[in-house]
C-alpha cells in the first residue's frame, strides 16, 4: 500500500508540473512543444477550444492503445495520469510567469523534462504523445527521450500554420532542451569512474582501495602485446568523488603507473545499487 501511494504521490506531482509548464511558462508565449498539451495550445489559438477538454478527449483514445500494446499495469499508471492531466490543466492558472520568451522556454523546458523522466520511471505517463515513445522502447529498444523527440515533431510542425516561425523555431529548441534533461537525469546523475591500473604495487593499491576507500577490486590477468609478459591489472568501479583519493593512493606506492579512466553510468551490483556488510 505504501508503496504505491508513494508512486501516486510521484504522479501527480509529475502532472503538476507538466501543468505549470504548459501553462505557465510555454503556452503564454504559444510554443506548442509537442505532445497532447502542445496540440491544445494550438487547436485553443484556432477555434478556442479549451486545453482541458481537447486533453481529456485525445487521452481517452490514447488510454486504448496504452491497454492494447503495453498491457494493465501501464495502462492503469497512464489512466491515473491521463485523467489527473486534464484536471491540472484546467486548474492551474494561465498566466505568464517569465516574460521574456527564450527564458521562458528554456525553464518550461527544463521542467517537462523532469516531469516526463519522473513519470517514465514510475512506469507511468500522462498519456499524449508521451505513450509512443514507451511502445517504441518496448518493441524496437528505442530510447523514450529519442522516441519523444520523433512524435512531438509531427505536432511541432503545425505551429508553421497558426504560430509564427519564431514560435516554431522555440518550440523545437524546446523538443531538444526536454530531450536533453531526460537524457541527464536517465544517466548523467549515476555517473562512476572505471579505472584500469597497472602496476608493480598492485597489492598495496587494491589494499588501500579495498579499505581506505571501500570499494571492491577485479584482478585480471593481461598479457604484455609487446613484452609477452603476463601481468595483473586492477579494475576499479567508484564514485568520482572518490576518485581523486584514488589517484594518490596510486601516486603513493608508484608514480609510474599506467592507468585508464573512463565515465560510465548506470552501474549495477554491490556498494551501487544495494549495500553489503562486507567489502
Amino acid at each position: 500500500m505504501k508503496k504505491w501511494i508513494k508512486k501516486l504521490s510521484w504522479i501527480t506531482l509529475a502532472i503538476a508540473l507538466i501543468s505549470v509548464s504548459v501553462n505557465m511558462f510555454l503556452g503564454p508565449h504559444n510554443i506548442a512543444a509537442g505532445g497532447i498539451t502542445g496540440l491544445a495550445i494550438i487547436l485553443e489559438a484556432m477555434f478556442d477550444f479549451p486545453r482541458s477538454i481537447v486533453v481529456l478527449i485525445f487521452n481517452i483514445i490514447i488510454l486504448i492503445v496504452t491497454f492494447i500494446f503495453l498491457g494493465r499495469e501501464i495502462f492503469l499508471n497512464t489512466a491515473i495520469g491521463s485523467m489527473l492531466l486534464p484536471i491540472f490543466i484546467g486548474l492551474v492558472p494561465h498566466i505568464t510567469l517569465v516574460e521574456n520568451t527564450m527564458l521562458s522556454m528554456v525553464a518550461g523546458s527544463v521542467i517537462f523534462g523532469i516531469a516526463v523522466s519522473i513519470l517514465y520511471r514510475n512506469k507511468a505517463s500522462s498519456g499524449g504523445t508521451a505513450i509512443p515513445p514507451l511502445i517504441l522502447q518496448k518493441y524496437l529498444k528505442i530510447n523514450p527521450a529519442i522516441g519523444l523527440f520523433l512524435t512531438d515533431g509531427i505536432v511541432v510542425l503545425l505551429t508553421l500554420l497558426v504560430f509564427s516561425r519564431d514560435s516554431f523555431f522555440y518550440a523545437v529548441f524546446s523538443i531538444f532542451i526536454t530531450s536533453a534533461t531526460m537524457k541527464y537525469l536517465e544517466n548523467g546523475m549515476n555517473r562512476k569512474k572505471l579505472v584500469f591500473i597497472l602496476s608493480e604495487m598492485n597489492q598495496s593499491i587494491k589494499d588501500d582501495v579495498l579499505y581506505k576507500i571501500g570499494r571492491g577490486v577485479t584482478v585480471v590477468p593481461v598479457v604484455g602485446g609487446y613484452s609477452q609478459d603476463h601481468q595483473q591489472m586492477l579494475m576499479v568501479t567508484l564514485d568520482s568523488k572518490d576518485y581523486r583519493q584514488l589517484i594518490d593512493i596510486v601516486n603513493q606506492y608508484d608514480k609510474e603507473a599506467f592507468m585508464i579512466t573512463d565515465n560510465v553510468s548506470d552501474v549495477h551490483g554491490r556498494g551501487f545499487t544495494y549495500e553489503s556488510g562486507s567489502v
